[in-house]
């Protein structure tokens, strides 16, 4: 679905990623994670076309992202609140997006039915502009936006922080729904080690823009994790590290 080849990325001589070859495939949970400044979102914004490469590229579905935008009707995503238009309402971003991904107004109504509960009642009919909401309930119309339009590859950049408990565990049901169930190929970063590991099947870690461990999901995952992060040794059964 997802093929990465030879790519990085260079700022002023340093590179800040630096990714030989990399494959997802479709319908996968898939988890990033690393400390701050190991290129995550650099990674998201090349696969969302936001930037382009200084080598190498990333292939979606037979497309390849910085010379076509054949991708853009089957990928969705939400990076953070700059990708929201903050002097319309919730219901108007809505439609709005769903205008460009060839929805109808009863199509985005239909799927706004379902995130009632994940919505629990801040987001719809309460008169208020998308900037006038907490930054939880913009990420919370983030990311249900993200799904309009029956995309089949959804980027979710840090989507657990700013929400509640009860919307964290909600969210963590839809992603797991998006890939097993409808074969959604989720991506997500997440500087939080135990939601990550709960929600993806997969999980890469980046340090310093190189892809330092590739993970498929276990009961020994966060504790492999946390080792990592905190300097210790651990070492999973049938774990990738790669040097």
């Amino acid at each position: 679905m997802i093929e990465v080849e030879n790519l990085s990325k260079t700022y002023n001589g340093k590179t800040v990623l630096n990714i030989p070859q990399l494959n997802i495939t479709k319908g996968q949970s898939f988890g990033l994670v690393g400390n701050n400044g190991a290129g995550k979102t650099t990674f998201f914004s090349l696969l969302l076309d936001l930037i382009q490469p200084t080598t190498g590229h990333i292939v979606t579905n037979n497309v390849r992202v910085d010379q076509s935008e054949d991708w853009k009707p089957f990928t969705s995503s939400f990076i953070d609140e700059s990708f929201l238009i903050g002097y319309l309402t919730p219901e108007e971003y809505f439609y709005f997006i769903g205008e460009l991904r060839h929805q109808n107004t009863a199509d985005v109504d239909a799927l706004l039915a379902n995130f009632q509960e994940f919505f629990h009642g801040e987001i719809l009919g309460q008169n208020k502009y998308l900037r006038d909401l907490s930054k939880g309930n913009q990420k919370k119309a983030g990311i249900v936006a993200s799904f309009i339009g029956q995309p089949e590859v959804v980027i979710l950049d840090e989507p657990f922080a700013n929400l509640d408990p009860s919307t964290q565990i909600r969210l963590k049901g839809i992603i797991k729904e998006l890939a097993a169930q409808k074969g959604v190929t989720v991506l997500v970063s997440s500087h939080d080690l135990i939601h990550v590991t709960e929600v993806c099947e997969r999980i890469v870690v980046l340090n310093k823009g190189e892809v330092v461990k590739d993970i498929e999901t276990s009961a020994e995952t966060l504790r492999e994790l946390e080792a990592f992060f905190s300097g210790s040794s651990f070492s999973a059964p049938g774990e990738t590290i790669i040097s």
